[in-house]
């Protein structure tokens, strides 16, 4: 049972390549396990996929968020300390776990970025994989397109396509037998699809930081779920200027209590880092030093209740220095805790 603490007071290159995660049974979640090690799910393709300019100028969600990332994460030698991790093959088949097929035959029209948005779910999927496995303890993915505000609209929503954490949450569920998912999503933007997935759901427990003002207007804090969901649904409004101890109080106030009582066995994190201080479409005054101490809270959730298990995923961030930093002062603090 986790010790409830007050946290307020207190490479671009040789990441491809690793074999394909063995396709056995479904890995049993009451079975201890001594998986170590930080798995990164990065693949090339990501680049390829560029929206449309905006204003005469280049899309914020750009090749250039992972570009700058892989550097940062060779500079600190961060790829030569984790786990390369494959894609999972036939992702499209999972997909239907979140979407209509109609949405699924519409965005797959859409030229190059539709076939990359299925290559990010690809990479939650071997993420979740080898996590379920015990390859590693915990993995991160560098992917694009982002995905919490995908919903079934047969297009691209806040630059998203496929709702990729809520699909990770439902392979996790169906594949691999896990009955609790907790879902923390610390974008600046509130994750309107992840919500829409879980809203009547006792299963899936969402905890959201953001501002509600911002895109795409929900995140009310008084929607909280619905029917037999009621109470798993946790919206966490911020103002804009939200610094590292309002970031923190929210979990402390809100996310420890629910998932002591919730007790999740699988940790997926949507690790937004337009939240960060100084974000092209972010107001909030979050540092790096936030997004080191909220992965040591989530590791420190995943040791207590899901044996380590945790798998985060790329959403925002949208200052491509900035980005690139919060992104491997996580990656580092993950590294720390496998």
């Amino acid at each position: 049972m986790t010790t409830r603490r007050n946290f307020i007071a207190t490479a671009s290159k040789g990441l491809l390549g690793a074999s394909a995660i063995p396709a056995f049974g479904p890995i049993r979640p009451g079975l201890r396990r001594t998986a170590s090690g930080t798995g990164l799910v990065y693949d090339r393709r990501y680049l390829d996929h560029v929206l449309p300019e905006r204003a005469g100028e280049a899309h914020p969600e750009s090749p250039l968020r992972l570009v700058r990332m892989m550097e940062v994460f060779a500079e600190r030698g961060l790829d030569q300390a984790v786990l390369p991790l494959s894609l999972l093959d036939d992702s499209l088949s999972h997909v239907q776990y979140a979407h209509t097929a109609e949405h699924v035959d519409s965005v797959s029209t859409i030229d190059v970025s539709g076939r990359i948005a299925e290559l990010a779910v690809s990479g939650a999927l071997g993420a979740v994989e080898a996590v379920a496995r015990g390859t590693v303890k915990n993995a991160f993915c560098a992917s694009r397109p982002p995905g919490h505000h995908a919903n079934n609209t047969g297009a691209e929503e806040g630059f998203c396509f496929y709702s990729n954490a809520a699909i990770a949450a439902r392979y996790a569920q169906r594949v691999h037998g896990f009955e609790r998912i907790l879902i923390i999503d610390w974008d600046y933007h509130h994750g309107n699809a992840t919500q829409n997935a879980f809203y009547d759901d006792p299963s899936v427990l969402f905890f959201s930081t953001h501002d509600w003002q911002a895109y795409p207007g929900t995140g009310d804090p008084a929607m909280t779920g619905e029917g037999e969901g009621t109470g798993s649904n946790i919206n966490w409004h911020l103002d804009c200027g939200a610094r590292d101890v309002d970031m923190l109080r929210a979990w402390d106030e809100a996310l420890l209590p629910a998932v002591s009582r919730f007790q999740p066995d699988f940790i997926i994190v949507s690790a937004g880092f337009d939240s960060r201080r100084d974000d092209l479409l972010g107001c909030f005054d979050v540092t790096d030093d936030a997004f080191r101490r909220m992965t040591r809270i989530a590791l420190d959730l995943a040791e207590d209740f899901t044996d380590g298990r945790l798998v985060s995923l790329l959403e925002g961030g949208y200052n491509v220095e900035g980005n690139a930093l919060a992104a491997a002062a996580h990656l580092e603090t993950l590294l720390d805790g496998s």
